[in-house]
C-alpha cells in the first residue's frame, strides 16, 4: 500500500515524444497494423458486448449462434429473453449479456447509429455512453472499429502495459486511462496504439510474468527497470 501510494504521488504525465517513441518500438517489434474501418456500429456493439470477460474465441462464437437465430437486430430486440440467452451462451455470463443487448436495442430503437460516422467523436462517444451497460471502452471500439475514429478501447493488456510504462497514473480509473491516452497520443495513431499495446502486453509485458529482459520499451518503461533491478540483486 506505501509503495503504491509513493508510486501515485511520484508519477508525472509523459510528454507526447514518449508515446511516439513507444509507438516506434512497438511498430519496428510487431510491424505496423493496418485498419480497415467496417461500417457497421450497431453490430460492433453487440460484439463489443458480447466480448466482456470472455476471450475472442468465445465471443465469436456466440455472436454467430445469435445472428444464425436471428438474422435482423429487431428479431433479438422483441425475442424473449431465454432465447437471446441460450444463443450467445458459449461467451459466458449469458443471462446479464443478454438482458444488456436487448436493452441497447431497446433504447436505440431502430437507430442503426449509422450518423456516428459524421457526428464529432466527442458527440458520439457521449451517446454511445448513455446507452444501458456502454463504457468508455465499448464506445471506443464502435467508433474506432466502425470508422476509424481517433478514440483508444483501453482493455486490461493496454492498461496494464500502460500503467507499467507511465503512462497512466498508478490507480487510475479506466475513464481517466482512456482520457490520458487520447491526449497523449496523436489521432492518426490510435489504432496502432490500441493493437500494438495489446500484443505487447499478450506476447511480453503479460500479467504475471513479464519478459522485462526481452523488452524492446525497457528503457521507457519504469517497472520493467524496478522488476530488472530487482532480479539482479
Amino acid at each position: 500500500m506505501a509503495r503504491a501510494t509513493k508510486l501515485r504521488k511520484a508519477w508525472r504525465r509523459p510528454e507526447r515524444l514518449r508515446v511516439t517513441a513507444i509507438r516506434d518500438r512497438l511498430r519496428a517489434a510487431y510491424g505496423r497494423p493496418e485498419l480497415a474501418p467496417h461500417g457497421a456500429p450497431l453490430d460492433e456493439l453487440v460484439l463489443t458486448v458480447l466480448s466482456q470477460n470472455t476471450n475472442d474465441r468465445n465471443r465469436d462464437v456466440a455472436y454467430a449462434r445469435l445472428r444464425e437465430r436471428f438474422p435482423a437486430w429487431g428479431e433479438v430486440r422483441e425475442a424473449p429473453l431465454d432465447e437471446v440467452e441460450e444463443a450467445i451462451r458459449p461467451g459466458g455470463i449469458s443471462r446479464i449479456k443478454a438482458g444488456r443487448i436487448q436493452a441497447i436495442l431497446r433504447a436505440l430503437d431502430g437507430d442503426d447509429l449509422a450518423w456516428l460516422e459524421t457526428a464529432p467523436v466527442e458527440d458520439g462517444r457521449s451517446f454511445l455512453c448513455a446507452l444501458p451497460g456502454v463504457g468508455r471502452k465499448t464506445a471506443a471500439c464502435v467508433l474506432l472499429f466502425s470508422y476509424g475514429l481517433p478514440d483508444i478501447p483501453v482493455d486490461t493488456h493496454v492498461y496494464r502495459v500502460g500503467t507499467r510504462l507511465g503512462l497512466f497514473r498508478p490507480g487510475a480509473p479506466f475513464d481517466e486511462a482512456h482520457d490520458e491516452l487520447l491526449a497523449l497520443a496523436d489521432p492518426e495513431d490510435a489504432y496502432e496504439l490500441h493493437v500494438s499495446l495489446i500484443r505487447h502486453g499478450r506476447r511480453t509485458c503479460n500479467a504475471r510474468a513479464p519478459r522485462c529482459g526481452e523488452c524492446p520499451l525497457l528503457d521507457l518503461c519504469p517497472e520493467g527497470q524496478r522488476r530488472t533491478a530487482a532480479a539482479s540483486k
